[in-house]
């Protein structure tokens, strides 16, 4: 039987659970299986809409998070307002509204700033530096993401530090600075280490595995994600197993065994589309016909790779359309 962090106030559950992240049991404390009414304090709605976004239920976490909102607003608590605005702005980019993401973040980074919250104001760098990099805008998002990183470090913040050294490591990884990825890559697992969060952990082990993959290393790319894995299982986080799926799915492509992979990606791609989490869903369905290439399947690869070049182009992917055309150029 799960215990859950007594006390009077259930935001001071909720926050005890959020902190420790264990994500999964919060929306459980919240009642969220019972068809609880969304008729709570907003601190209560925000903690719940951050741990909904942790487990990928992003339908719920942007129900919950406008709720927050709109009470902050209405009861002028700018505190409140801002945490949320960037919350909202990590669910749009998850769902693939990137425009709208973007808008968040920014509002979010302006607010920050007149409220002299440099923690939010780290987080909503660090998430415009996301945007940036998506959109294949590299020198940006390293100026962003080092601008996160210091405020993170001066803070004493280990999560925010080992999210961003992870984001770091895909960005010099897409410049081909495998070293640069490599140093950064091992820092995100460190401090990740030292947070304990399950979640956070397969995340930077994932970012670790990619790695690998673009020096070739096959082994070590496997080793880390049999990890991370185990981690995204134990963490309850179905999002971030299908991403492991996704990168073990290139494991098998570079492996020969292409039916592994062929299985592997569709799964990843079908848990993605559920969820809807835009980003997952393309890079599945890449692999996929990558996979299905290799397997000869011409009319299934050209189903799969249509329909990542579509949500590539939605997302506004530049890099990622560019990884297509080399992995699958047009006939």
């Amino acid at each position: 039987m799960t215990e859950y962090p007594s006390a009077n106030d259930p935001s001071r559950a909720l926050r005890d659970l959020v902190a420790a992240g264990r994500f999964q049991e919060a929306l459980e404390a919240f009642g969220t299986g019972s068809g609880a009414s969304l008729d709570r304090e907003p601190g209560v709605l925000l903690l719940a809409a951050r741990a909904a976004t942790r487990v990928g239920r992003l339908d719920l976490a942007a129900t919950l998070a406008a709720q927050a909102l709109e009470e902050f607003t209405a009861k002028a608590d700018a505190d409140g307002r801002l945490q949320t605005t960037n919350l909202l702005g990590a669910i749009a980019f998850e769902r693939g509204s990137i425009a709208d993401a973007e808008h968040h973040f920014g509002q979010a980074l302006l607010l920050a700033q007149e409220l002299d919250d440099n923690l939010v104001a780290a987080r909503a760098s660090n998430n415009l530096a996301s945007v940036a990099h998506l959109q294949g805008r590299p020198d940006l998002a390293l100026s962003l993401y080092r601008s996160a990183m210091l405020s993170y470090q001066r803070l004493g913040d280990r999560r925010g530090t080992a999210e961003t050294y992870h984001n770091l490591s895909l960005t010099f990884r897409d410049m081909a600075a495998l070293g640069d990825a490599d140093d950064a890559t091992t820092e995100a697992v460190r401090h990740a280490s030292m947070v304990g969060e399950k979640g956070l952990m397969a995340l930077t082990l994932m970012g670790r595995a990619e790695v690998h993959l673009a020096k070739d290393d096959v082994r070590l790319a496997g080793s880390e994600l049999e990890q991370a894995r185990k981690f995204a299982t134990e963490a309850g986080d179905e999002l971030g197993t299908a991403g492991v799926g996704r990168l073990r799915a290139l494991v098998a492509l570079e492996e020969g065994r292409l039916t592994d992979a062929h299985r592997e990606a569709e799964a990843a791609r079908t848990i993605a589309a559920g969820y809807g989490s835009t980003l997952l869903q393309a890079e599945a369905a890449l692999a996929s016909a990558r996979a299905l290439h290799a397997l000869g399947d011409v009319p299934a690869m050209a189903e799969r790779r249509d329909e990542a070049k579509r949500l590539f182009k939605s997302l506004g992917a530049k890099a990622l359309l560019d990884e297509l055309e080399r992995v699958l150029p047009s006939s």
